[in-house]
């Protein structure tokens, strides 16, 4: 496990992300550039060596309910990785997201069931086959709701 000091040394070389002392010694680093409400990049890092890191925008990573993920056995190299990751989510649109009717992409979930999200009149729809399962006014919206559901982008 790398030590708190380490970590901090780490995380403090984003100079993107600012430094908030909470109690019990530990730090919280706010990315306030985000375009999102959330701004906490590094949560409740602890002088033996546990935090946590935003994850709730990345596929792949197991985070808990509030999108956060345990950083405790992280090396340097992949808490640096984790780190850039999180601001990167934090900090743009999904450019991938063209609003052109038409545009679909492809995402799978639990026990490889494939869902379609599709551009169509104003709305991000997803479909299960050829059956519409919601609809949401932004792409961000339907992305959310497809993460939530334990799917990811193919």
């Amino acid at each position: 496990m790398l030590p708190f000091e380490e970590k901090l040394a780490v995380i403090e070389s984003f100079p993107e992300l600012q430094r908030k002392n909470v109690s019990l010694g530990r730090v919280n680093f706010h990315y306030d550039e985000s375009i999102f409400d959330k701004k906490i990049v590094v949560y409740h890092l602890h002088p033996n060596g546990n935090g946590f890191v935003y994850t709730g925008q990345l596929p792949g990573y197991e985070s808990d309910d509030r999108g956060l993920t345990n950083i405790r056995d992280y090396s340097a190299a992949d808490l640096r990785s984790l780190i850039k990751s999180s601001i990167d989510s934090l900090s743009s649109h999904h450019t991938s997201a063209v609003t052109e009717d038409g545009q679909e992409e492809r995402w799978a979930g639990p026990d490889q069931h494939i869902l379609v999200l599709m551009y169509e009149n104003e709305l991000w729809n997803v479909y299960t086959g050829l059956n519409l399962e919601a609809s949401f006014e932004s792409y961000d919206e339907a992305e959310q709701y497809l993460r939530e559901e334990g799917f990811h982008r193919l």
